[in-house]
C-alpha cells in the first residue's frame, strides 16, 4: 500500500502509461526499441554469456520464459513502473538490454540497469544508451534522480556509469549475490542538472 503525498508527484501518474513506450536515438545509428517477441532468441542467447551470467543471476531458461518477461516489460510500462529496450543499430538486432526501473513517480527516483552482447562490447553502446535514457527520463518524463549500482569487482559497468554521467556516491557493503558469493555493490546517480 503506498499512502497519499503531502507534496505534487514529481512524475504525474499517466505520464508514461498515456502512450506507447518510445523509440530512442542514443547517437549516430544506435536505436533504443521495446523488445519484440522476435528477440527472443537473442536475449536468450545473451543470458548465456558467461560475463552477463557472472553479473545477472535472474535470467531465463528458455524462450517461452523470455516473452514472459516480455510481456512482463509491457505490463511494467502501462503500470509506470519501469522501461526496457533493446539496444540495435537502427532498430535491427538486439546488442543489449537497457531498462529503467524501480519507477517511484512521486519522489521521481529510478533505477538503472544495463548489459551488452558480446559481440557489441566496446564500442559506447552501454553508455550512450545509458545517456540517452536518462536524458529521456529527466526531459521527457520529469524525472529528479536516476540512480544504479553495480558490483565493485564489475570495473566495465563503473566505467559505463562514470562516462554516461552517473558519479559514485559509495558503497553498500555485502548488499548483492552473485553466482561466487556476496559482492559489495558501488553505487553511482545522475541528479536533474547535472553536467
Amino acid at each position: 500500500m503506498r499512502f497519499p503525498l503531502s507534496t505534487r508527484p514529481a512524475v504525474p501518474a499517466g505520464t508514461l502509461a498515456a502512450g506507447p513506450q518510445p523509440t530512442l536515438a542514443a547517437g549516430r545509428d544506435l536505436v533504443l526499441r521495446p523488445w519484440r517477441d522476435t528477440d527472443a532468441a537473442a536475449f536468450l542467447a545473451a543470458y548465456r554469456d558467461p560475463e552477463i551470467r557472472r553479473w545477472h543471476t535472474r535470467r531465463p531458461a528458455s524462450e517461452e520464459q523470455v516473452r514472459e518477461w516480455f510481456a512482463f516489460y509491457r505490463r511494467a510500462w502501462r503500470q509506470e513502473t519501469a522501461a526496457s529496450w533493446a539496444m540495435t543499430y537502427g532498430g535491427g538486432d538486439a546488442l543489449g538490454r537497457i531498462v529503467v526501473g524501480a519507477m517511484d513517480l512521486g519522489d521521481g527516483v529510478a533505477v538503472c540497469a544495463y548489459w551488452v552482447a558480446p559481440a557489441a562490447r566496446g564500442a559506447g553502446v552501454a553508455s550512450r544508451s545509458l545517456r540517452a535514457v536518462s536524458d529521456w527520463a529527466f526531459g521527457a518524463v520529469g524525472f529528479h534522480r536516476l540512480e544504479l549500482d553495480h558490483s565493485t569487482r564489475n570495473h566495465a559497468s563503473c566505467r559505463v556509469a562514470v562516462k554516461a554521467g552517473f558519479r559514485p556516491e559509495g558503497t553498500r557493503r555485502s548488499a548483492a549475490v552473485h553466482a561466487d558469493g556476496r559482492h559489495d555493490m558501488h553505487v553511482h546517480a545522475r541528479v536533474r542538472g547535472d553536467d
